[in-house]
C-alpha cells in the first residue's frame, strides 16, 4: 500500500485571494451598496438625465454655484477654441497661481495645478517646473477632448487655486485634500476625506494613488483609511497617523453640501469639497455618479442610510439646516 499523499499547500497568491474574497450574502449583510443597485435603485431613480450636464460640465456647475451663492473658487477665464490660445501668455503670466481644468473631465484626468513661478517657469504642485508652451499644449489636448467624457471636445477652465490650509499640511502631500460626501434626497449619508501623495501626483484621487479617509458623518472624526483599498495607519509620504483627524466647523461643510440638492435638483450626488484658508470650506465639483470605494474607507456600507432616507416622509426636513441636524444625530459611528 502506497503511503499516504501530503496535502500540497495552495499557493501564496490563492491564499491572498480567498482571505479577501468576501461572499455576496456577506456583502448584503454588511449593507453594502453595489454597481447595478447604484445604478438602477439611485442614479437612474433620483437622477435626471436632462441634468447631468449641470454636474458633468465643470463650468455650468461653477456658473450655477455663483448664481445660488455657494461658494467656490474663483472663475479667472475660460478658452473656448484653440485660437484663444495663441494669445493666451498674456493671461497666463499675470497669475502666479492656477488651476487648468477641462470642463468635462472625469476622475481627476487633466487637471494641471500650478503653485508659483520661478521666473518664466511655472511650477506645478510636484516641484516640476513647466514652460508655458507646456501649459498650451496641454489645453490644446484639453479642447480635442482627451481627458473629457467621451472623448468629446471641450473647454477648459482656469480658475484660483485652493490656499492650502495649514491644519492638512502634514496629511497630504504635494496637493491639496478634498472631502468627497454623498448627498441623498438632500441628506449627507457618507463622507470621506482624499489626501494627495507623492503616487497621486498631488491630486485627491484614489485610483491614482490617494489615500481615503473615512469620516464619521455625525463629528467629522476619522474612522479609517485606506489606499488602493487596502488598510493604512499613516499616511505614506508624511507618516503622520490618520487616525488623529478631526474636521472643524464640520456642520458647515455638511452644509455646503446638503444645498447642492436645491442647486442641482439631483438626488444622488458626490459633493467634493475643500477647505481654504483664508475662504473656508469651497465646492470643488459634483458627480452625478459617485463611486462606491467610500464604502471601503469608511468601513460601512451605504445600503442602510440611503433606505432610511428613503422611508422618511416627503419634505419631513425641508431645509439644508434641518436635514444636516438630523442625520448628525442618526448616522452615529456606532448607529445606522
Amino acid at each position: 500500500m502506497s503511503a499516504p499523499s501530503t496535502p500540497v499547500a495552495a499557493p501564496a497568491g490563492i491564499k491572498r485571494w480567498w482571505n479577501s474574497w468576501v461572499s455576496p450574502w456577506r456583502l448584503k449583510r454588511m449593507g453594502i451598496l453595489g454597481m447595478n443597485c447604484r445604478n438602477h435603485d439611485f442614479i437612474a431613480a433620483y437622477n435626471p438625465r436632462s441634468l447631468f450636464p449641470l454636474v458633468d460640465n465643470k463650468l455650468k456647475t461653477k456658473l450655477l454655484a455663483e448664481e445660488y451663492e455657494v461658494a467656490t473658487p474663483k472663475l479667472f477665464f475660460v478658452v473656448n477654441v484653440q485660437h484663444e490660445i495663441a494669445t493666451i501668455e498674456d493671461k497666463l503670466m499675470a497669475l502666479d497661481a492656477f488651476a487648468v481644468k477641462p470642463a468635462k473631465g472625469s476622475g481627476g484626468k487633466g487637471i494641471l495645478v500650478i503653485i508659483g513661478r520661478r521666473g518664466d517657469k511655472f511650477i506645478k504642485s510636484s516641484g516640476a517646473e513647466i514652460t508655458i508652451e507646456d501649459i498650451k499644449r496641454h489645453m490644446t489636448n484639453a479642447l480635442a477632448g482627451l481627458y473629457s467624457l467621451g472623448g468629446k471636445p471641450d473647454v477648459v477652465i482656469v480658475e484660483d487655486l485652493i490656499q492650502f490650509d495649514d491644519y492638512f499640511k502634514d496629511y497630504s502631500y504635494e496637493g491639496v485634500p478634498d472631502i468627497r460626501i454623498i448627498i441623498f434626497k438632500g441628506y449627507p449619508v457618507m463622507a470621506m476625506l482624499r489626501l494627495a501623495t507623492h503616487k497621486s501626483d498631488g491630486k485627491a484621487n484614489l485610483h491614482q494613488g490617494a489615500v481615503g479617509v473615512g469620516l464619521d458623518i455625525s463629528t467629522g472624526r476619522a474612522l479609517k483609511a485606506v489606499q488602493h483599498s487596502k488598510p493604512v495607519t499613516h499616511h505614506p509620504d508624511t507618516k503622520r497617523a490618520l487616525d488623529e483627524i478631526q474636521i472643524a466647523d464640520w456642520r458647515n461643510w455638511l452644509l455646503l453640501a446638503s444645498k447642492c440638492y436645491e442647486m442641482t435638483g439631483l438626488g444622488y450626488i458626490g459633493t467634493d469639497l475643500v477647505l481654504d484658508k483664508v475662504r473656508g470650506a469651497q465646492l470643488l465639483e459634483l458627480n452625478a455618479r459617485p463611486g462606491l470605494a467610500i464604502q471601503v474607507a469608511n468601513g460601512r456600507g451605504l445600503l442602510p442610510r440611503l433606505r432610511h432616507v428613503e422611508s422618511l416622509k416627503e419634505r419631513m426636513h425641508r431645509t439644508a439646516e434641518q436635514r444636516v441636524d438630523y442625520v448628525m444625530k442618526t448616522f452615529t459611528a456606532d448607529g445606522l
